[in-house]
């Protein structure tokens, strides 16, 4: 564990609010796409929300006994009205069930967040695209709602919970070659998702970004200090270590700050042997960004 250095530094995470919910399918192949579909777009830079497939569960794990996947969608906590962030969730969770799974053939959604804050009803933004025809029903011992589709019929369950958890955690593996990019990333990713309650939503990341901008209007720009094909740009200040070439970055939300701190002890972890991954790192913004406070080295203490 020792031959790669963990760099003396910390990552900043902030408070977000998710729903994490089950989708279930009659097929392996509806239900993936379903599932990469619905999270495959994580906008939270752009004040949507970002998303994330905890884990794929078996038939015996599910309330209908299909196949199914652990997903849950996460927005920013805003400090000031936690009714905008409730707003936010909502509408972009709706979108996201209304546009890639309801429209799969045979889909279902249920609640997997037993101890909510509270739950939001699914009704008027879900069950309404049944165009009033839709009724609410006691299955699989839940009252969901079933929309009339003609593939018939989609069915969610009627509230969906949410709690606020902690989002936006990371850490870098630098790294001197392509192959321990892929190697690292999948062995940190195999070791993240078996701890229970998180999510990846960008995966093996490329793009680490920096809060300072010349152009506003994108939001978040590439972390340029860090760019290794900057490195020899005249007059280009740098802190690309000597070797590094390449610097993904993972991201992990979790429902708790324990819970986010034990799957990045474990991702860490499972990336220091590899051949070829020279450092272990982590974006943070001076303690700007985040009131959560990571200290890398401290996890292994």
């Amino acid at each position: 564990m020792l031959n790669t250095e963990i760099e003396d530094t910390f990552t900043e995470a902030f408070s977000g609010v998710f729903c994490r919910i089950i989708i279930t399918a009659d097929d392996e192949a509806t239900l993936r796409r379903a599932a990469e579909d619905a999270t495959s777009t994580p906008s939270i830079v752009i004040g949507r929300i970002e998303a994330g497939v905890e884990r794929w569960l078996h038939r015996s794990e599910t309330p209908d006994k299909r196949n199914g996947a652990i997903l849950q969608f996460w927005a920013e906590v805003d400090k000031k009205d936690f009714n905008n962030s409730l707003k936010t969730l909502g509408v972009e969770l709706s979108y996201r069930i209304r546009q890639d799974i309801l429209v799969k053939p045979f889909t279902a959604v249920f609640d997997a967040l037993p101890e909510a804050e509270d739950r939001m009803d699914m009704m008027e933004r879900i069950g309404h695209c049944g165009d009033g025809y839709e009724w609410v029903e006691k299955r699989f011992g839940r009252a969901v709602i079933v929309v009339p589709l003609m593939v018939p019929d989609f069915i969610i369950e009627r509230y969906l919970g949410y709690a606020r958890g902690v989002m936006g955690a990371n850490f870098w593996i630098m790294c001197k070659t392509k192959e321990a990019v892929k190697a690292a990333g999948e062995s940190a990713l195999d070791a993240i998702h078996r701890v229970k309650g998180v999510v990846t939503p960008f995966d093996v990341c490329s793009a680490g970004s920096k809060l300072e901008t010349h152009f506003p209007a994108i939001g978040p720009t590439t972390n340029d200090p860090f760019c290794p094909s900057l490195v020899k740009r005249p007059g280009k200040a740098h802190k690309v270590p000597k070797g590094v070439r390449y610097i993904p970055e993972i991201v992990i939300n979790g429902t708790s700050l324990d819970t986010v701190r034990e799957a990045m002890r474990k991702g860490i972890e499972a990336t220091l042997e590899i051949d070829g991954v020279m450092r272990i790192s982590a974006g943070n913004y001076a303690g700007k960004l985040g009131e959560f406070k990571i200290n890398l080295r401290e996890l292994f203490l």
